[in-house]
């Protein structure tokens, strides 16, 4: 069946509010399997959003796993992250998994993967997955140089990454936390 690539993950944190975005493209070689997949989610009741970038089996593994920590730890994002990873790269299950996860709540944007990483970019732009890098800057440039909403430049940096990367669809989906009152 060949390599499966699938799916590009892009989160935005800014100013109290942030946007997570993925496509729903599934690639297997030169063929689409699916173009319309649903690799994010609202975690913790509503207060983080998190998406997958990998098999869509180990991705959704992780979720429940994240969600869990999520719970233990009382909604706080680094700190359930830090767990994710730590049981990630300890178990020989988990290890196997071939999955990262970009996870963001209204201050923190964060990378986790099975290596035990846990990473916080300076900028509160998270990207993951085939498209990634191309999101990632399409992003960047945007929130340097417009006045768009994030859930706006999250939508947009996904269509230029569609654009540039074969392994990007253009069916994307957006999920944002708006400024809590």
């Amino acid at each position: 069946m060949g390599i499966i690539r699938a799916t590009t993950i892009l989160g935005l944190v800014r100013d109290g509010r942030a946007a997570l975005g993925g496509d729903g493209q599934v690639t297997a070689g030169d063929t689409i399997l699916k173009a319309n997949a649903n690799k994010i989610r609202m975690l913790a009741h509503g207060t983080v959003l998190a998406g997958f970038a990998g098999s869509a089996a180990d991705g959704l593994q992780l979720y429940e796993r994240f969600d869990e920590m999520l719970e233990g730890a009382g909604g706080n994002l680094r700190r359930a992250a830090v767990s994710l990873a730590k049981q990630w790269r300890s178990d020989r299950v988990l290890r196997r998994l071939e999955a990262q996860i970009a996870a963001v709540n209204r201050e923190t944007a964060l990378l986790v993967s099975g290596g035990g990483e846990v990473i916080e970019p300076d900028d509160g732009i998270v990207a993951i997955g085939s498209g990634g890098p191309y999101a990632l800057a399409a992003c960047r440039a945007l929130l340097a140089h417009s006045d768009l909403t994030e859930e706006a430049m999250v939508e947009q940096s996904l269509r230029i990454a569609a654009d540039i990367c074969v392994y990007t669809g253009g069916k994307i989906a957006v999920l944002t936390l708006d400024r809590e009152a």
